[in-house]
């Protein structure tokens, strides 16, 4: 068994959970693609520094979300031995809950000093977003999650938020309604991530009190739940990136398909721990969601 030192490097490095950054990281750069293409038509300039500052806003606050939860779970008791999810800091005695609440701290005060340049810079409104942003990070392991709205705030704050402002940031203040499509077929397909997370931790779920739609309506429902997220996902991007470009630029979202239907009949015949692995093919299907969408929309 990894032996970790209490609140040393490498227990933090795993409580930031690195892998579950490029859920953060793909909403900004589809939306930064986009912008690429809405303007490199006219006189304007691709803004890389707003388009960076907006990436290490999202993969903070991811950080901070993760922080939250590990600490959250932990103190409601969530995180127990027959936890089949990976290990989490709090649990395992790798981080102090005290030292926890001090990272706690220390990200979202730097959370907010990354965006508020954002706001100096485009609009001072969007400080009641990045306070948004942070709010729901807190509310949601503290409260939301456990009334069954996760899916909901997922397609919110890793869709239509993220892809939303940040096109905004980059475009001079336009908001299209490519723009929301974009988010909302992004935020079906981060959710995936959700849905199997919540499959895997269904019974868990029930003995935390945590009402997941999967525990409203069972485990069937969460197969079929993936099915339809995957499908208006694939829909939704290539209608969008069809009408911006055209029907030869959607057809490479048609892998993510693909890959994301043979996890959903492989998550159909799995159960335990052992989904834990499909929790990372998940996560690699989303990662080739954001790839595929930007090569189509940057191409030529």
């Amino acid at each position: 068994m990894e032996q970790i030192k209490v609140n040393s490097a490498s227990a933090w490095i795993k409580a930031f959970r690195l892998k579950t950054l490029s859920g953060a990281a793909v909403p900004v750069v589809i939306a930064g693609a986009l912008a690429y293409n809405e303007i490199k038509e006219s006189t304007e300039v691709f803004q890389w520094g707003i388009f960076l500052l907006a990436l290490l806003f999202a993969l903070l606050m991811q950080i901070d979300a993760n922080l939250i939860n590990d600490y959250f779970d932990f103190k409601k008791g969530s995180d127990r031995e027959d936890r089949l999810g990976p290990k989490r800091a709090c649990a395992q005695g790798w981080i102090t809950p005290k030292a926890m609440k001090t990272g706690i701290v220390i990200v979202t005060i730097v959370c907010c000093l990354a965006g508020l340049p954002l706001a100096l810079i485009a609009d001072l409104r969007l400080i009641l977003i990045g306070t948004a942003c942070i709010a729901f990070a807190f509310l949601y392991t503290t409260h939301l999650s456990y009334m069954g709205l996760g899916d909901i705030l997922v397609l919110i704050f890793f869709g239509v938020v993220p892809i939303g402002f940040t096109f905004y940031l980059l475009s001079s203040g336009i908001w299209t309604w490519h723009t929301t499509a974009l988010g909302i077929a992004c935020g079906f397909a981060i959710d995936t991530l959700l849905i199997i997370n919540n499959y895997r931790d269904f019974e868990q779920d029930k003995l935390s009190g945590k009402k997941t739609l999967i525990v409203k309506f069972g485990p069937k429902f969460g197969i079929v739940l993936y099915t339809f997220s995957i499908l208006i996902c694939t829909l939704l991007t290539m209608f969008t990136i069809s009408d911006i470009k055209s029907f030869r630029h959607a057809l490479p979202i048609l892998f993510f398909l693909i890959r994301s239907l043979h996890t959903n009949r492989k998550m159909a015949k799995t159960q335990g721990s052992e989904l834990n692995k499909l929790l990372g093919e998940t996560s690699s299907n989303i990662l080739l969601y954001g790839i595929l969408t930007t090569i189509s929309l940057l191409a030529q």
